[in-house]
């Protein structure tokens, strides 16, 4: 029999993000979207992380709760109820500490993941791929890095980068033998001290602008050579196996959590908005609106359930994850265009919270992979 009954721990940690999205991130991230300088919230990011939110991410014995993928879902989804910038920074740091977890030494796992869970101050992180010339095309790379004595020497550049510039550990992938293709990756850590990196533009962004993204620029940068993750020649397969963990997590349950947002503010609107002597919501067009943007609500977030279900299973998981990447991200713009349909004329104005939502919805279809690359892994499986 399948349950869909949530622990006494998940109902916790629900409320809680619950009340801190309502609390502390929905007064400020307005105000940071509407500046136009987007300053980073970093006073947020601490408060989040005294209140153990990055716990998450990181096993017991490293300090963390090593909650599962099914709990950070159900946590995700209510933080981007609040703001998808904010949560977007927050779970950077899962596809940095899991392949961590999963492909790290225990003095690599010693060194990095109890920082991770500082309690009094958040520890960023960046997760580094795309390139200027290659976005959906991650098997190619022009980042290089070269073994010289203790250290290797990387060069390159990475291009909208989250996090990039405030986090304090990158995860950065690059080519240690370019004539190997995909097998001459190879994945590095390091810290925002590391000599010969500088952090280029940042980015000025339609939405998301809660959440940094900047260029990564390594000239000459020298990473200790035990800072190598995995072996050489691992990277692609690390970046594959770090996708299909996140993206039920870090795309999905966030982009569910905006259409909802999206959704209740439409539906509050629409009970109380009244037009030709009634609340538009009494008006079938409009009830009818609202009852299929609630329906596709409740699918992604079974479809994402199931893709968090099936990684803590340890079972395949690359096709119900993509599923809910591609139909969450269909879903959320489609919910949020018509949150600024029933809001009319009001809901294409900035003084109405939808508007940014529906800016804040359409990455969900471009980055951790865009609709059209998932359909193709969707297709591979079937």
């Amino acid at each position: 029999m399948i349950s869909f009954e949530l622990t006494e721990e998940q109902r916790q940690m629900q409320d809680m993000a619950k009340k801190f999205a309502q609390n502390e991130i929905r007064p400020v991230a307005p105000l940071i979207d509407k500046d136009p300088e987007h300053p980073f919230p970093k006073e947020l990011m601490n408060k989040m992380a005294q209140n153990g939110f990055f716990d998450m991410f990181i096993p017991v014995e490293f300090g963390g709760i090593g909650a599962d993928y099914m709990t950070m879902a159900i946590v995700s989804e209510e933080l981007a109820v609040g703001d998808a910038g904010v949560t977007v920074s927050l779970l950077e740091t899962l596809p940095v500490a899991q392949p961590i977890v999963e492909f790290g030494t225990e003095e690599q796992k010693k060194k990095f993941l109890p920082v991770l869970a500082d309690k009094e101050e958040a520890k960023l992180c960046s997760l580094a791929i795309t390139e200027p010339e290659h976005g959906s095309d991650i098997a190619t790379l022009d980042t290089t890095a070269v073994l010289d004595g203790d250290y290797y020497i990387l060069n390159g550049a990475k291009r909208f980068i989250t996090n990039a510039g405030v986090a304090h550990l990158y995860l950065l992938f690059a080519m240690t033998d370019k004539a190997k293709g995909p097998k001459g990756q190879s994945a590095f850590l390091f810290t925002d001290e590391t000599p010969g990196l500088s952090i280029g533009k940042v980015e000025d962004k339609m939405g998301h602008r809660t959440c940094q993204n900047a260029e990564v620029i390594l000239e000459d940068a020298r990473v200790p050579k035990e800072n190598l993750l995995g072996k050489e020649g691992d990277g692609f397969k690390m970046m594959m196996r770090a996708f299909d963990q996140t993206r039920a997590v870090y795309s999905s349950a966030v982009a569910v959590g905006v259409g909802r947002a999206a959704y209740e503010y439409a539906l509050q609107y629409s009970k109380e908005r009244q037009q030709f002597g009634k609340p538009i919501f009494a008006q079938q067009a409009m009830s009818f609106k609202l009852a299929e943007m609630g329906t596709l609500i409740e699918a992604c977030r079974l479809l994402v359930w199931k893709a968090c279900w099936a990684l803590d299973q340890g079972m395949p998981s690359t096709q119900p994850v993509s599923m809910s990447k591609f139909l969450s991200a269909e879903m959320v713009m489609k919910v949020t265009t018509e949150a600024v349909q029933v809001l009319g004329g009001y809901g294409y104005m900035r003084d109405y919270p939808v508007e940014k939502y529906m800016r804040d919805a359409k990455i969900f279809q471009i980055f951790l992979g865009t609709g059209e690359i998932q359909k193709m892994l969707i297709s591979r499986t079937i």
